[in-house]
């Protein structure tokens, strides 16, 4: 099927990548900063209350860092973030900082790297979860297609589903892969809140590789 596409679908795929080509991880990284403020973090002992204030502190720093435009020394922010309170929700927050410092700087090992970090490391899921589309955004640029997709098959929490959904579906399409495609797009589609201006968007995709929006009524059954 992938390999025998017509030439309406052809287009629609053309189409549909040089979108992603120009407009796919700039929309991405905005979106997914939002869904940050999902991840919490609460100290419960006395020790613990110590190390937030201090690593908070040190992500007030971090942020001052982030602002000059200097990836090194917010790689070596970093650093000492890690290494001294890398079981905070600090330490995640930091990484996800300077990843997207580095990408904008293009410098993408070190946004990878990090976001590998944050990815494997982090304490949180919610911020787990956005290192994984964030990392497989840059894969995908790479055109490290099958990297990219194992990295996402995973459950991730049920607030980033469709993230996930939407972006195996963007790795599929650019793979010239409508079918898996569709699924992966309708599964976004139907997780969206129905008021997410992000739902028009997925529905955009998914009629580019011909396929159809299934109602809510109907991905019940």
């Amino acid at each position: 099927m992938a390999n025998h596409l017509d030439l309406e679908e052809q287009e629609q795929l053309d189409e549909l990548k040089h979108f992603w080509k120009q407009y796919g991880n700039i929309i991405t990284w905005v979106l997914i900063a939002g869904l940050a403020a999902f991840a919490g973090w609460n100290g419960y002992q006395h020790w613990e209350r110590s190390q937030a204030v201090q690593a908070a502190s040190m992500y007030d720093e971090m942020e001052r860092v982030v602002a000059t435009g200097d990836v090194a020394m917010a790689e070596r922010a970093f650093g000492d973030m890690k290494e001294r309170f890398a079981r905070t929700a600090y330490a995640p927050q930091a990484g996800l900082l300077l990843a997207k410092l580095a990408y904008e700087k293009t410098k993408p090992d070190v946004a990878k790297s990090v976001l590998t970090w944050v990815s494997e490391k982090s304490t949180d899921e919610g911020y787990a979860a956005i290192a994984k589309l964030r990392l497989a955004g840059l894969l995908m640029d790479e055109k490290a297609f099958d990297m990219a997709l194992k990295l996402l098959e995973v459950t991730p929490p049920a607030e980033f589903a469709a993230l996930f959904s939407d972006r195996k579906g963007d790795i599929f399409a650019l793979q010239n892969k409508p079918v898996e495609a569709k699924a992966e797009y309708q599964k976004a589609y139907a997780a969206l809140d129905e008021r997410s201006e992000y739902r028009r968007l997925v529905e955009i995709k998914l009629n580019a590789v011909g396929g159809q929006v299934i109602s809510d009524q109907e991905g019940k059954k």
